[in-house]
């Protein structure tokens, strides 16, 4: 109930009807986060996009300046060299066979999965589990890569990956509540400017129809996209 009852008050503050500018978005959304944790902000954008044709599946990475404000747990499946290589970079697992057995068996405590190629025979077979999830490593995504030091970091760092979904939507998170406005509109901007970069060229028309930011317990404000081109600019 209490929930319910924040979310009715934050809702009266915001007018549905209307797109905001990313200034007054990221101002509202830090004002709505009164949950007593540190909130989650996420970005979804709904993509003039047929996905059902591969050249027009929009998906990609993001290295977002301020990070996500998380603690990403990352499981390295890499061998010799490269599994210490992983292990430097802060790699909280590293995989192997017996790793793949207890993901198959239910073992999920990690956000991120990067595999060096030698290991995606172990990894491969792990595809429908980490697949629905998002986490199956995919050169696209920088994520199978003889690079594992780097591609750790990275995920350490704040690197998202994000495709989108059956019905056109991205979803990603771009910082917490507790950052600075200036901080969540840098990390914003930086995405929108990697989905706008991915536009397919098969797409004709309309590519973002419309974009919401939202916090872990509130509701979703429209943000204005011509705002967000000429701030790119």
């Amino acid at each position: 109930m209490a929930k319910s009852k924040r979310f009715a008050k934050a809702l009266e503050t915001i007018d549905r009807e209307k797109s905001y500018t990313l200034e007054e978005t990221v101002a509202a959304i830090k004002e709505l986060a009164t949950a007593k944790f540190n909130e989650t902000i996420e970005v979804a954008c709904n993509l003039g996009v047929d996905p059902k044709y591969s050249d027009q599946v929009v998906r990609g990475t993001c290295m977002l300046p301020h990070g996500t404000g998380k603690v990403v747990r990352v499981l390295a499946f890499a061998r010799g060299d490269k599994a210490e290589e992983a292990k430097a970079a802060g790699a909280d697992f590293i995989g192997d066979e017996e790793t793949a057995k207890k993901i198959t068996g239910g073992w999920l405590d990690f956000d991120v999965v990067i595999a060096s190629p030698d290991m995606m025979g172990v990894v491969g077979k792990l595809g429908r589990v980490l697949g629905p999830r998002g986490l199956m490593p995919n050169p696209k995504t920088g994520t199978v890569t003889m690079e594992v030091g780097t591609a750790v970091k990275d995920a350490k760092a704040g690197k998202i990956s994000f495709r989108v979904d059956k019905t056109g939507n991205v979803h990603v998170p771009v910082g917490k509540a507790s950052f600075e406005e200036n901080a969540l509109k840098e990390n914003i901007l930086t995405f929108m400017e990697k989905v706008i970069q991915l536009r397919p060229a098969s797409v004709k028309g309309r590519y973002i129809k419309n974009m919401s930011v939202s916090s872990t317990m509130g509701p979703g404000i429209r943000v204005d996209i011509n705002d967000i081109r000429a701030l790119l600019r």
